[in-house]
């Protein structure tokens, strides 16, 4: 009765909705599960006990690329960990306060990292937030600042690279093409990645702030406020134990080496996944890894590298190492807890066929003839929605990019499907950025040890004003179609959009 219809959307929205209001995202994804089991079983309580537990969430903890996933978390969460006790993190935090001057510098060199590392999104967030904590901290930056940088160079850059997890995604969709040729050809109009970056660049050099992200800088500023996690330990249950002190040995390398030798094992990982090693070219390897095992694998590794180096430059014992593994596994529950309620809740909507209705309504404004030239505008925004009401880009331009496809005949060469497919894999990305249920979203969260909803609540205004650019970017390209009038009519309406909020809120406070 439910299935197929505009009732399957009904789960994520309340559990988003919850999550706004109440600000607090367990009960609140847990509540939108139960709402999925019950309107899937027909509100049999026997049926939604099975189809929340057996179907949605054991199905998702057995699922091979989830679990991989969380191996990378806890494994990453070890290192992170281990970094802090050999003092490899305090020793680039004095390193980085003699380097890194101003508050601008410590935000352009975020962004920086973030841009540097595009193989993977999970890969970037977790990695820029262990190093560049020390580094924002410092300057008086605030932990939802930094989880908003991280998730804004997070999917934004890995889907505008050639070479990362994100291009596999793609590569299959046109039969008899090449995908990856099809990914590169829409880069130029995939406005919300662009847009996003010249919205944080903007911000950044005009050191200006709106909305909740102003409130979080300037109780920052104050000294009003501590980090939630600082406040509320308990959440990991470390408190219960006694805090080893750090090691008065570490130096820079003792947290730069372990980095470099994660980010070249999980590159190593990944086009082992793809068959590199049996003949395959690094790009199609790239284009056919399976991210979630060489991540695995990669940071495994790392891990094994980093503990046999600690121990022979004497940073730390054995049995210190041995004692930070699970203390860092302690540090991931919060993040591996929400990621399992957010693929949990995500199996319900999936399970209710919410797919299927949205590629519906697309399918019938893609085959009116009077809005093709709207297309691109209409995919982004019913790009966005679904990915924000399931939490998964992938899932989203998966679903969307095969109807595009079908309505253009599977014309490469035809600009107007390049230009709605990008649309469509940008509003994925915003849609995912938007998302409190979205694994992005929450790994950035991790990534910056920032709450999850605060991170939400911060960001949400920066990426709703990218997205409504972008809307109008797209407007107008699908009439023009030519990146090179449109993208840079978008960076300087961002330009122009952000400047206007910021002389509209002096005026109103003079």
């Amino acid at each position: 009765m439910f299935v197929g219809t505009i009732w399957s959307l009904l789960p994520p929205i309340i559990a988003i909705a919850l999550a706004l209001i109440t600000k607090e995202v367990y009960s609140s994804l847990f509540i939108g599960i139960v709402v999925g089991g019950l309107l899937y079983s027909g509100f049999s309580f026997s049926g939604t006990m099975e189809h929340v537990f057996v179907d949605g969430m054991i199905a998702q903890l057995s699922d091979s690329w989830n679990v991989g996933i969380l191996i990378f978390l806890v494994v990453l969460g070890s290192m992170v960990m281990l970094m802090n006790r050999a003092g490899g993190s305090a020793a680039f935090g004095r390193w980085a306060v003699d380097h890194v001057k101003t508050k601008t510098g410590a935000q352009f060199a975020t962004i920086l990292l973030g841009v540097l590392i595009f193989i993977d999104d999970y890969f970037n967030c977790l990695t820029v937030g262990s190093v560049m904590r020390p580094v924002t901290d410092k300057h008086k930056i605030s932990r939802e600042k930094l989880a908003y940088l991280i998730d804004a160079t997070a999917a934004p850059v890995c889907i505008i690279a050639p070479i990362s997890s994100w291009a596999a995604a793609v590569t299959g969709f046109v039969d008899g093409a090449n995908g990856l040729s099809l990914f590169v050809k829409a880069i130029p109009y995939n406005f919300y990645a662009f847009l996003t970056f010249a919205m944080m660049i903007t911000l950044t050099l005009t050191k200006y702030d709106f909305g909740p992200m102003r409130n979080a800088e300037q109780s920052i500023k104050s000294n009003s406020k501590k980090a939630k996690h600082e406040l509320h330990p308990s959440i990991t249950g470390a408190e219960d134990q006694p805090t080893p002190p750090t090691s008065l040995r570490g130096r820079v390398i003792h947290l730069v080496l372990p980095i470099v030798c994660l980010i070249i094992c999980c590159v190593i990982g990944m086009i082992y996944t793809g068959g590199f090693f049996e003949g395959e070219s690094f790009v199609d390897a790239f284009s056919n890894s399976d991210a979630s095992v060489g991540l695995a694998y990669g940071s495994v590794v790392a891990l094994i590298i980093t503990i046999v180096f600690f121990l022979l430059t004497r940073v730390l014992s054995f049995s210190d190492c041995m004692n930070a593994i699970p203390e860092g596994f302690k540090s991931m529950v919060p993040a591996v807890l929400v990621l399992t309620f957010a693929w949990t809740l995500k199996s319900m909507t999936d399970s209710l066929g919410a797919a299927t209705y949205v590629a519906g309504i697309v399918d019938n404004i893609a085959h009116h003839d009077g809005l093709m030239s709207f297309l691109p505008a209409l995919v982004f925004v019913v790009g966005t929605f679904l990915a924000f009401a399931t939490g998964t880009s992938w899932g989203t331009f998966g679903i969307l990019i095969p109807i595009v496809v079908n309505v253009f005949g599977g014309n490469i060469d035809n600009e107007l499907m390049i230009i709605s497919i990008s649309a469509c894999m940008a509003g994925a990305v915003c849609g995912d950025h938007c998302s409190p249920i979205s694994d992005t979203t929450i790994m950035a969260s991790a990534g910056a040890q920032c709450e999850h909803i605060d991170h939400v609540s911060t960001q949400l205004p920066y990426a709703m004003t990218a997205a409504a650019l972008s809307f109008v970017v797209y407007i107008i390209t699908g009439f023009v179609r030519n990146w090179l009038i449109c993208l840079p009519l978008g960076i300087v309406l961002t330009v122009v959009t952000i400047y206007g909020i910021k002389l509209f809120s002096q005026k109103k406070s003079a």
